[in-house]
């Protein structure tokens, strides 16, 4: 199953159990709008029948919807409980990260001409999950990936990276074809593509192992001399993974496991960036952590893009799309039926495409 189903599961699970207490950690993280709804429906009910129930999100229109007081946390102390309503959410923000906020997302560059594409896509195409892919991603170009969950948009990336069997079409790298049919194909240096994966826990990490052994695995080829590492190397490679990318741990032989989420992204995403990549994939890296994170996120994805990377971005989260991309392709049926770019990019763009509703009016 996805991701957002799994979840479902393990939601009914806990539901089925008729708890007095229930006690859901970013529950709705993966799931869709109108998944959240159905939880948030059941989690009225059974408040209403007198289970007492504490949420923990970073979703702050969900905490709006659905919770009657609010406590926030800070670095394992609690700053303050209030009832909803009675704070703005800049106020909650200040209080969770420490801080004022300046802006929510980094400037854009200025607008210009569109750069050589540094890969080109042509008739991709995967079973009935993907039809005719034709994209262009400059270098230098945040390009974002919109639409409904499940139109195609997580098997491009994973198409993309090799790690789907029987991709028909063409792709090429700074004008030259290239065969990718393995990750280790789309991590050679000629070829220089990441992917930031949906799933943390289970896709991007080793949980049970330590910081340090996470950061190495997708790059241990760079610091090996014939079959042993270098040990010298290799500690470097990881300090400086650990403050280029802001990792808060007390030492690098901490398992993963005990990082919070923010900094379990943090370790993902640098491990991928250990191998110099040109391409990045990134399958909704923001999900399930604090607003100082994800700025921490949008920040480096600025600085990727302005150093050459070109980069495609999966969210469901429009305001991300708007405030992150330079260009955005709307997918619907494993089709990409528009491309927004500029002031074209509104929430009202994105969802009429994402319904096909512009499809349908012309026909």
């Amino acid at each position: 199953l996805p991701l957002s189903r799994r979840q479902m599961v393990e939601i009914a699970k806990a539901l089925a159990r008729e708890p007095n207490v229930l006690i859901l950690d970013e529950a709705t993280s993966a799931l869709t709008a109108a998944d959240v709804d159905r939880v948030f429906a059941v989690l009225r009910e059974r408040r209403d029948a007198g289970c007492a129930i504490i949420t923990i999100s970073h979703r702050m229109h969900e905490i709006e919807e659905i919770a009657d007081r609010c406590s926030v946390f800070r670095n394992g102390r609690h700053i303050e409980t209030f009832a909803q309503g009675a704070r703005a959410p800049s106020e909650i923000v200040r209080m969770m990260i420490g801080r004022e906020i300046s802006a929510h997302f980094p400037p854009k560059p200025p607008k210009r001409r569109r750069p050589a594409p540094l890969i080109e896509v042509r008739g991709l195409s995967w079973e009935n999950a993907l039809r005719a892919i034709d994209l262009d991603i400059g270098r230098g170009e945040i390009m974002g990936l919109g639409g409904l969950d499940g139109q195609g948009q997580k098997d491009l990336l994973l198409a993309l990276f090799g790690v789907l069997r029987g991709v028909s079409g063409a792709v090429r790298i700074d004008g030259r074809p290239v065969s990718i049919a393995s990750p280790a194909a789309a991590k050679r240096r000629d070829v220089g593509i990441a992917l930031i994966p949906e799933d943390r826990k289970t896709e991007g990490l080793m949980l049970g192992m330590s910081v340090a052994d996470n950061l190495l695995a997708a790059s241990l080829d760079r610091i090996a001399i014939g079959p042993f590492v270098d040990r010298p190397a290799a500690a470097k490679a990881v300090t400086d993974a650990v403050a280029a990318s802001q990792i808060k741990v007390d030492a690098t032989t901490d398992a993963v496991a005990t990082l919070s989420g923010g900094n379990q992204q943090k370790v993902v995403i640098a491990k991928w960036l250990m191998t110099n990549p040109r391409i990045i994939l990134l399958n909704d890296p923001t999900r399930g952590i604090d607003v100082g994170a994800k700025q921490e996120i949008y920040r480096l994805l600025r600085r990727l893009a302005d150093a050459g990377a070109a980069i495609l971005f999966y969210t469901t989260d429009y305001e991300e799309l708007i405030g992150c991309c330079d260009r955005m392709a709307v997918m619907y049926d494993g089709r990409i039926v528009r491309e927004l770019e500029g002031a074209a990019m509104t929430e009202h763009a994105i969802i009429a495409s994402a319904l096909n509703i512009d499809a349908e009016a012309r026909a």
